[in-house]
């Protein structure tokens, strides 16, 4: 239906994507199989649920994969703010991280709101 890689919220979602790879780099060993990979997980998911969707045949569907990005973007926007309480990430880079994921959120509701 839409190519992906044509979407500036997925290409944003993969950059972040990144970045947040290399900000949980430094969190405690222990974590390892627990808040990070739980972090890993969830900011992937944000561009993989936007690829996913654009490859569907409806936008409803399309739509319905926006909102899982959406979804996702929350549950590591919390899973972020754990990690700061803990220390694991500094206040200034977590403030980094929050903007960005606030400005991928607000892309994705656009697009939501535009497919309607």
């Amino acid at each position: 239906m839409h190519n992906y890689k044509e979407l500036k919220v997925w290409e944003k979602a993969v950059d972040f994507a990144v970045d947040v790879y290399k900000s949980t780099e430094s969190l405690p060993a222990d974590e390892r199989f627990g808040l990070t990979s739980q972090i890993r997980r969830s900011v992937v998911s944000v561009s993989s649920n936007i690829a996913e969707g654009a490859g569907r045949n409806t936008k409803g569907e399309f739509n319905q994969f926006l909102g899982y990005a959406y979804g996702s973007s929350c549950e590591l926007d919390t899973q972020l703010i754990i990690a700061n309480k803990l220390d694991f990430i500094n206040k200034e880079s977590f403030l980094e991280l929050e903007a960005e994921i606030n400005h991928i959120q607000s892309m994705i509701y656009n697009l939501k709101r535009s497919m309607v």
